[in-house]
């Protein structure tokens, strides 16, 4: 047998591909902890940490408005499938996250979507996700975008119809809402 009869087949591996942006991406150094344009493998048990505090966060923001832990990613296969997909958590107690058009609070987790727009104070990251078949890994690439991505990108969260919950004039509070299991 030859080595190439003997090799392991390579897996295909899941992939985050995150474009971001921050108005003051050139003067204040806030990404400069991040690689770009690299891809990074990482453990598929690894819960990714996003945030001010270098000790605790895998991602780092160089930004005293971030908190120290911002927010999480953290990959999982849902029962019946071999697709791995991610949710992402907020982390922080200062501010919401925003995945699309959803708002999280505090502790507040949701499915990742398979692309989508994911911010928090001036930062803005258009998240796409490219599926793989590893079990055992995924990677995450980084490209810095100098134009904010809701105006290169046209993208515009879902308006919230109007039997949604909120009119235009009900949006002095815009915390969030705690409802039971059952108020759906």
């Amino acid at each position: 047998m030859s080595g190439f009869e003997d090799a392991d087949t390579e897996e295909t591996v899941t992939c985050l591909q995150m474009t971001v942006y921050h108005p003051g991406y050139q003067r204040s150094g806030i990404f400069q902890s991040i690689r770009f344009f690299n891809r990074e493998k990482l453990s598929s048990s690894e819960v990714v940490k996003f945030g001010r505090n270098s000790n605790t966060c895998h991602y780092t923001f160089q930004d005293k408005q971030v908190s120290r832990v911002q927010f999480s990613l953290q990959l999982f296969k849902k029962f019946g499938s071999s697709v791995l997909s991610f949710e992402i958590k907020n982390m922080s107690k200062k501010a919401n996250l925003i995945v699309d058009n959803k708002e999280l609070g505090y502790l507040n987790k949701m499915d990742l979507p398979y692309k989508c727009m994911v911010r928090f104070g001036d930062y803005q990251f258009l998240i796409e996700k490219e599926d793989g078949e590893s079990l055992e890994f995924f990677e995450i690439q980084f490209t810095l975008s100098t134009q904010p991505l809701l105006q290169e990108n046209n993208w515009l969260p879902e308006p919230i119809p109007e039997c949604g919950g909120y009119s235009s004039s009900s949006t002095q509070n815009n915390s969030p809402v705690e409802m039971g299991e059952n108020e759906w």
